[in-house]
Formats: structure tokens, C-alpha cells, sequence
């Protein structure tokens, strides 16, 4: 029998979808250390309990790694400071994957062809604009240039199987597939452009101030191929950061799920939940990457990014029509562009890995201000105010990353990589495996102060809705909602001053 949409939503929201849920294992101890070095390491991660000054290597927030170049637009696109001369090497050649422009097959160009039939970006820069976070529409008839939309239906029960054995993450729009393409290869029609539309609500703060939100609606006008099904769940997701992405994935995994408390067992009303999903050789493991935590490694989330942002192949996802549905026959009858002698995908193993490698390796920038007393402030508030329940500050990675410049490292990226109930004003509706439609991953905050050197159009929030931290901050609701409160009541002073904390990250 098929779930209805609204019975299937109401189960998801209300976390009754038991047989769907994957137990997360049990914390693992630290094994890449000595007695001695846990000891050490346990001290070095305690939260601060003072904000008279700076804690020591606290500018240097990606430990040796940290980039201390000049800030300014190009501030998120600098290799780990201490590659070695072969890794700086590596990174250069992904960093020209990851701008390369792809074109459609067949083409003179066969090294770069491939891209779509249907596809959002011809490039990874198209969305990562300079290797930032994207941003959303201002208005309704400007194009989501870095912006796409996921699609899915209430699953059928065969489709809550492969949920539960972790091999879907949802079921998919029957003729459009989990992820709407606005561009198409010559002679196709694309799926449908993408319409943002905005509601203001203005919230009133203490000391007089009034912020207006956005809250947005999403469209899909011209669909290309016949109405979309009635059931269609969609979400708005904006290109996050990339940068510190290796350092993410060295933590130990125990020093992750150790935070966990789906049962809010401790009583501080914030439940963490960590996510497990397959990883590339099928085993279960944390999900870290993703706006809701859908992939556990870097290359897995760069695959990904190949094959449905443009449709080109990898050895993890060797389809070579990306997301083109059995429904769309035009689209799967077009050549693609995997050449016999270069390898059977579109995106070798060899060139995977290089973007794999430059995604890990984006450096994150030195913190700014870190002794000025409107900054430490700030982080006093953000302590007091309970932010780091979820935005845990720091972390020292584990000795044996697979990247050895980036292992035993002390970082600072404020995040616990788990899911949380954010509430109704920021719940997209969709469950995605494992995540309700209220659930999103803990961005890490770090490099957050220059979203906008880097790119004046940045949005914040998984949809990009936000166009100021403060912003960002009021859309806090389900397990944040005492923090967001405590926010709106405090004096003026105060919320300027974690602002400002905000913005030295």
C-alpha cells in the first residue's frame, strides 16, 4: 500500500518513521592516539570558559592548514598552507577541473565533452562562485544561476526498502528524477526554469530594530516534459563553501557521534542525530557533506556533483546521461562523451580524485580580530546564548587522515555535523533518507565573516533566504528556538557584538 503525501509527511515530522531509521554505532575511542595525546587532546577541545582574550592558536583556525593570505575576493580559493610541493602540484590540476567549462558530446574537445543532456552548471565554479557559497534569486523572474531544486514523491514500498538499506535517499519525481536540470544540450527541452517568490516578515527586536525575513516559495514554470506529479516535494539548496571540506572529513567519526543525543537524554533541549548513509564501497558510515548530510566523503559529494549538477560520469556514478529518467527517452538517445582510450567514465578515476583532492585542500582564511573586545564579546554572547549546543567550536583531526597535511590538526570549525529539527519556518517538507523535512546538517561557520568579500550576492541557510547573518540567525527555530529567542530580547549591544563575532570567523 502507498503512503499518502500528507500521512507520509505528518510520520516523517513527527519521527515516527521508525523502519526507516539507521542506528547510529556506538562512539569509537580515539585509536590513532597515545594515552598521552588524548589526555592532551581532551584538555585542548574543552569549551572556553573565559572571553577576557583570545584562546591560544585560535586565529589559525584550520590549525597549519590556515591560509594567511591577503583577504580579498580570492580569499576561499588558496591550497592547505602546508601541501608539500607535490600536493600544491595536485591541487593546481584540480583547481583547472574544477573551473573547466564541459561541453555536450560529441565534440572536437572529447577530453571536455559529455556534459548533460540535462544539466544546471557547465562547470563546479558556476555554482561554487569562487569557491563560495552560491545564492538565491532576488526576485521571482531572475534566474537561479546557483541555486537548484530537489524533487522527490511519497516512496512506494519497495522504495522504503532501498531507504532503509541505504540504497535511495528518496524517491524520485517519476519523469524529472531527484533533481530539476534548468539547462539542456542542444534540441532538448530543458525541465523547467526554477521561480522564487517572497513573503516578507518583519520581526521586532528588542531596542526598536525590525528585520524583515524572506520567506520563499518555489515554482517550476514550462515544466519541459508534462506536469510535475502532484505529490512532488520540493527544496531550494544554494551552493555551500568549500572550504576545510578535508579537514571535516578527518574528525573521528567518535568525536562526531559522541554528541549525539537523538533522545535529548541530557535534558538542554537540542537532540542531535547523526545520519548514516553507503559510502563508495557500500559499507555505513557518518554522513557528513550535504545540506543534509547525504554524503559520508568528499569524493562520494564530488561524484554526486558530476553526475546531477552536469551529467557527466564518474566510476562512484557511471551513469553517462546523469539524470535523465527512463521517462525522458530523447534525452537518454543522445551520445555522451566517454572516450575508449581516455576511460569507460566521462570523469575518470584519475581526475575524480583530482577534484576530490582540490575540494579537500581549500584553505580556510586566518580569523580576523581576534583580540578585539567587540569580538570577544561576541563569543562570550554566543557561549551564554547557547549556540555552541550545535556549532561545536573545535575539534583536533585525526593523526591518520588520508591527507597528511591536514591530520592532528587543532581546528576550529563550529559545527557537530549532525542533524537537528530547525522547525517549521526552515523545514523544506521533504524527508531525505533518514532526515525529516525539519532536519538539516550543522553548517560549519568557519570562513562565514567573508561570504560576501568573496561574493556580494552570498545568501546564508540551505535555500540562501538569508541575506545578513542576522537574518540567518532569526530563521532559527525547533532546537534552536530558546537561542533565537534569547537573540530577539537581548540588548542591542549584545547582538551587534555576537555579529561581530560572526563575522571574524
Amino acid at each position: 500500500m502507498r503512503l499518502s503525501f500528507r500521512l507520509y509527511f505528518s510520520l516523517a515530522a513527527a519521527g515516527l518513521l521508525a523502519a526507516f531509521a539507521v542506528q547510529a554505532r556506538a562512539p569509537a575511542p580515539r585509536d590513532d592516539l597515545s594515552e598521552a595525546d588524548r589526555a592532551r587532546v581532551e584538555k585542548v577541545v574543552r569549551p572556553a570558559t573565559t572571553f577576557e582574550k583570545a584562546e591560544p592558536f585560535e586565529r589559525m583556525q584550520a590549525g597549519a592548514a590556515t591560509s594567511t593570505k591577503r583577504i580579498n575576493a580570492d580569499a576561499f580559493s588558496h591550497p592547505s598552507a602546508n601541501l608539500k610541493f607535490e600536493g600544491e602540484q595536485r591541487f593546481l590540476l584540480g583547481n583547472g577541473l574544477f573551473r573547466k567549462e564541459w561541453v555536450s558530446a560529441p565534440s572536437s574537445t572529447q577530453a571536455s565533452d559529455g556534459l548533460g543532456p540535462l544539466f544546471n552548471a557547465r562547470a563546479c565554479q558556476s555554482c561554487h562562485i569562487k569557491d563560495g557559497r552560491g545564492h538565491a534569486p532576488a526576485h521571482a523572474e531572475d534566474s537561479a544561476v546557483s541555486l537548484l531544486v530537489r524533487l522527490s514523491v511519497p516512496p512506494s514500498e519497495e522504495q522504503e526498502e532501498a531507504i532503509r538499506a541505504g540504497r535511495l535517499s528518496g524517491a524520485p519525481e517519476p519523469v524529472y528524477g531527484g533533481q530539476l536540470q534548468d539547462f539542456a544540450v542542444a534540441g532538448l527541452p530543458v525541465e523547467g526554469r526554477v521561480r522564487i517568490y517572497y513573503e516578507e516578515i518583519p520581526v521586532e527586536l528588542n531596542g526598536g530594530e525590525t528585520v524583515k525575513l524572506r520567506k520563499p516559495t518555489i515554482a517550476v514554470d514550462n515544466p519541459g516534459y508534462g506536469p510535475l506529479h502532484p505529490d512532488t516535494m520540493l527544496s531550494a539548496r544554494v551552493a555551500p563553501p568549500m572550504i576545510g571540506l578535508g579537514l571535516l572529513e578527518a574528525i573521528g567519526e567518535g568525536d562526531i557521534l559522541s554528541r549525539a543525543d537523538p533522545e535529548d537524554a541530557d535534558g538542554d533541549g537540542i537532540s542531535g542525530r547523526a545520519r548514516q548513509v553507503r559510502d563508495e564501497t557500500a559499507e555505513w558510515r557518518l554522513g557528513r557533506f550535504g545540506w543534509k548530510g547525504n554524503a559520508a566523503s568528499v569524493r562520494q559529494q564530488t561524484a554526486d556533483a558530476f553526475s546531477g549538477d552536469m551529467g557527466l560520469s564518474t566510476p562512484l556514478v557511471p551513469d553517462h546521461w546523469g539524470e535523465c529518467t527512463a521517462a525522458q527517452k530523447p534525452c537518454r538517445r543522445l551520445p555522451h562523451g566517454a572516450q575508449p582510450r581516455l576511460g569507460d567514465q566521462e570523469v575518470p578515476a584519475e581526475l575524480l580524485d583530482l577534484v576530490a583532492f582540490y575540494s579537500q585542500n581549500l584553505a580556510v582564511p586566518a580569523r580576523r580580530d581576534v583580540e578585539d573586545a567587540r569580538v570577544l564579546a561576541g563569543k562570550k554572547v554566543f557561549y551564554e546564548t547557547g549556540c555552541v549546543g550545535c556549532h561545536t567550536p573545535k575539534y583536533v583531526t585525526r593523526r591518520d587522515a588520508a591527507v597528511p597535511a591536514l591530520a592532528f590538526q587543532l581546528i576550529w570549525p563550529y559545527t557537530d555535523l549532525l542533524l537537528h529539527d530547525m522547525g517549521e519556518g526552515l523545514a523544506d517538507n521533504r524527508p531525505e533518507g533518514t532526515a525529516t523535512g525539519y532536519e538539516w546538517r550543522t553548517p560549519a561557520l568557519w570562513g562565514i565573516g567573508l561570504a560576501k568579500t568573496v561574493s556580494g550576492e552570498a545568501g546564508f541557510l540551505h535555500d540562501g533566504r538569508a541575506r545578513t547573518l542576522l537574518e540567518a540567525v532569526l530563521w532559527h527555530g525547533g532546537e534552536a528556538e530558546a537561542m533565537r529567542q534569547k537573540v530577539v530580547e537581548m540588548k542591542k549591544s549584545d547582538r551587534d557584538n555576537l555579529i561581530r563575532f560572526l563575522e571574524s570567523l
